[in-house]
């Protein structure tokens, strides 16, 4: 399963928002992924979603794979939400 956000939020999705999308993925045991321009980063780890350096305005994918796969990707919506990093497009 995969959806797609825009970025709202200011800054881009850098090391706070980041912590906190990685806290909620690693409750998943679903393979999380994001994607950004072509280069794919665990959504578990800081290093790989920080290195993507994702900007506002910026289309992000989030791909989810395994058995929790659904509840992984609504609960990163969610997070989207209440952080106001960005929306579903």
């Amino acid at each position: 399963m995969e959806k797609t956000f825009t970025v709202t939020k200011e800054t881009g999705i850098h090391a706070r928002p980041a912590t906190v999308l990685i806290q909620e993925a690693s409750k998943f045991n679903c393979d999380i992924n994001i994607e950004y321009k072509n280069k794919k980063a665990n959504l578990k780890s800081i290093m790989g979603v920080m290195s993507l350096g994702i900007p506002k305005g910026a289309q992000i994918k989030i791909i989810a794979n395994g058995t929790d796969e659904k509840e992984a990707l609504q609960a990163i919506e969610e997070v989207f939400n209440k952080e106001s990093l960005g929306e579903p497009s």
